[in-house]
């Protein structure tokens, strides 16, 4: 006789990550009001932990406690136990990530969290271990004297969690600045970049030391930066860290794309897990160094990241998946490391040195058990030098061996895919795609990124307007955060200046419209992270840090900015620019945590140009003036087409949404550019050349 599977109360949820847990003995809940009412109900206290499927101590813990018969029947006594996907409900995330490091001067996941029956915390941590180990408490210790100063002081704790609480209402939101015309100064970008060079690392690139994280918006300003000044160190510590981190084990040497962050110093072992965020944001950033350098280096790893975007993370529906595990196999990184012995097996004789050399395998390994990750130690010119061949042969026996590892490595058992879809990440894939597209001539990409928007606003639109935060299999659960609506509006404003497609920024408009009805502080200005009926939680917050991607706050600004641009809306420039006043602190202290918004101030205080191409869209003339305005790096820019072929009707529709086409013409029937700053617009411009010198900032003149 068979024996019944145990579930508990997640079996019925979609998130990869609840349900990897929906079989544990603990008896965990959702986050929802079933939960809630019964801490009540009981007056128990709630553990509440929060982690997310591609985290490998979230996996520990899991085997370790959550998987252990004593430890549940002490949870399920004593707690009521919530688990929460953070991808899923970043807004619990943010609030209780906060109080942990209130409490303890750090965070991270697993989160693990005690609160009273009204959600307040009082006591918490990240990853316990199953057993008391060199001073650090094991997670039943924990349990035993949490549950017994429950029982004795409940209303020590319930004081306790509401000074706490108040703490954390003084940290979740941004000072007001007092008045309204306090002026935003552009300095702040060269304090910013001070900032970051003081803690950038000359030798191996990247800010600080080990463990080490790409940082792709601070990246992302500097670029902005350089193109400003014509600072070169700005332009430098981008290249050191891209190239750095493209030939290091960070990046997957076979198949492409980013790892989450570095356990050394010098980008060589990686923590395994891949994030769609992540590698989004870092091929964007590789694309604009593209454009400003030239560099064939980083061209190539925009398209091997974005290609392995396409091969491992799409849905067939269009949209991107959120996350691959960094375990597989048993263990962390074992589908990516390679033994000396498995490399000669793979590639015989011939050709294993030179592989070894490139790849930096050594007998020993770079990882646990003999084991190597593999990286660029050395160029296919160097290993030619090393082992007296010639160039060109080394360089076909290097493909040789890529191909083939690449082929035995799919023989292995995979990292699980966290195949839900998350709308701020797909926006963020989306704009990188589109971009690249555009710029790279890659039509694939920006059909990608095409499917992808109408994925989103399609299959993940509530029935009240506005979007739904994850969609799995069909289904949706939880209500759209800030960085949903405003990475969204960015990407459908990237899209349509990859296939100027009038009816993206319609899109882009609309989306506007109910990000600022639900997430505007009237009060205060800026915008709260979850919208008003997220009543549960004990606060509202404000995301104000790029962690790792561009904050909620940030992204809206960018957004709201270039849509003021485009539609001459002085409100929502005023609403930017009121975000960007109480945002001034933080930059100033803060450098790399803002630099989104530091990209925001940027462009606001530029001024920003807009670039109108009018013709037919398929006149090759008017192609070689789009090309020219996509191509080059000069980031505060917006590109429209005037397709003169379009029609009447359309060509009005579009005017109506973007008001500074009126009256861009072709004289004489023959495709014209225009550069407009403001509303003022300077003459048409007739040829691809003339174009680029008005386009071009001093500081990359010489670059491209």
């Amino acid at each position: 006789m068979m024996t019944a599977v145990k579930t508990n109360h997640l079996i019925h949820e979609t998130s990869p990550y609840l349900l990897q847990h929906a079989h544990n003995p603990v008896d965990w809940y959702p986050w929802g009001e079933e939960a809630f009412e019964r801490a009540r109900r009981e007056n128990k206290p709630i553990f509440l932990s929060i982690g997310y499927s591609a985290c490998h101590w979230c996996h520990v813990m899991e085997r370790e406690s959550f998987e252990d018969e004593e430890i549940a029947r002490v949870l399920n006594e004593h707690f009521v136990s919530i688990k929460v996907d953070r991808e899923e409900r970043p807004d619990v995330d943010a609030v209780y990530m906060n109080a942990v490091q209130l409490m303890t001067g750090g965070g991270g996941w697993p989160l693990s969290v005690f609160l009273t029956p009204d959600l307040k915390p009082f006591f918490g941590g990240t990853y316990f271990p199953p057993r008391d180990i060199e001073g650090y408490p094991g997670f039943p210790r924990v349990l035993e004297e949490v549950a017994g100063l429950y029982r004795a002081g409940r209303d020590n704790i319930a004081r306790s969690a509401e000074k706490l609480t108040a703490a954390l209402r003084t940290v979740s939101g941004i000072e007001p600045q007092g008045q309204a015309d306090f002026e935003i100064p552009r300095s702040l970008l060269a304090v910013a970049f001070r900032h970051m060079s003081s803690s950038f690392d000359g030798d191996h690139g990247g800010f600080g030391q080990a463990p080490k994280f790409p940082q792709p918006t601070a990246l992302a300003f500097l670029l902005r930066y350089w193109a400003a000044t014509g600072e070169p160190h700005a332009l430098s510590m981008v290249e050191l860290t891209l190239e750095q981190m493209a030939r290091g084990g960070i990046f997957d040497q076979l198949g492409g794309g980013f790892h989450r962050y570095s356990t050394d110093g010098r980008w060589l072992v990686p923590h395994f897990e891949k994030m769609l965020d992540d590698n989004a944001l870092l091929a964007g950033v590789y694309l604009d160094a593209w454009r400003a350098t030239g560099d064939p280096l980083f061209e190539r790893t925009v398209r091997q990241t974005l290609d392995y975007v396409l091969r491992e993370m799409s849905d067939r529906e269009g949209g991107f998946y959120s996350a691959q595990d960094a375990d597989s196999g048993g263990g962390e990184g074992e589908y990516y490391v390679w033994t000396a012995q498995e490399i000669h097996a793979a590639i015989g004789e011939r050709n294993a040195d030179a592989v070894m050399r490139h790849f930096g395998v050594e007998p020993i390994g770079n990882f646990e058990g003999g084991r190597s990750v593999l990286s660029i130690a050395a160029t296919a010119d160097e290993v030619a030098r090393q082992v007296g061949r010639d160039v060109a042969d080394v360089e076909a026996g290097l493909r040789e061996a890529r191909q083939a590892l690449f082929d035995l490595r799919r023989e292995r058992m995979a990292p699980a895919i966290d195949d839900k879809v998350v709308p701020a990440w797909n926006g963020l894939t989306i704009s990188s795609l589109a971009r690249a597209g555009a710029a790279l001539d890659e039509p694939r990409y920006v059909e990608a990124a095409r499917r992808a928007a109408d994925f989103l606003l399609d299959r993940m639109r509530r029935p009240d307007g506005g979007l739904w935060r994850s969609w799995r299999q069909g289904e949706c659960r939880a209500e759209g955060c800030l960085p949903d609506y405003a990475a969204v509006i960015c990407a459908l404003l990237d899209l349509y200046e990859a296939e100027f497609d009038w009816r993206r920024l319609e899109q882009a408009v609309a989306l506007a419209e109910t990000m600022i009805s639900r997430f505007w502080d009237e009060r205060d200005g800026a915008f709260f992270l979850a919208e008003n009926g997220t009543a549960s939680l004990p606060v509202r917050m404000k995301d104000v840090y790029d962690n790792p991607d561009p904050s909620g706050n940030a992204m809206a600004v960018m957004g709201l900015l270039r849509l003021a641009e485009i539609t001459d809306r002085a409100a929502w420039r005023e609403m930017a620019r009121a975000t960007l006043r109480l945002f001034v602190p933080p930059m100033a202290k803060a450098a790399i945590g803002t630099a989104h918004m530091l990209s925001a101030l940027d462009f606001h205080t530029a001024p920003p140009r807009i670039v109108v191409i009018a013709g037919e869209a398929g006149n090759p003339a008017t192609r070689a003036l789009i090309e020219v305005a996509r191509r080059p790096f000069a980031p505060n820019k917006v590109v429209a087409l005037a397709d003169v072929a379009a029609g009447a009707e359309t060509l009005e529709r579009l005017r109506r949404v973007f008001p500074v086409l009126e009256g861009k013409t072709t004289p004489d029937g023959q495709p014209r550019a225009y550069v407009c700053q403001g509303r003022t617009c300077g003459p048409p411009i007739a040829t691809p050349d003339d174009l680029l010198r008005q386009l071009l900032p001093p500081s990359t003149k010489t670059k491209t």
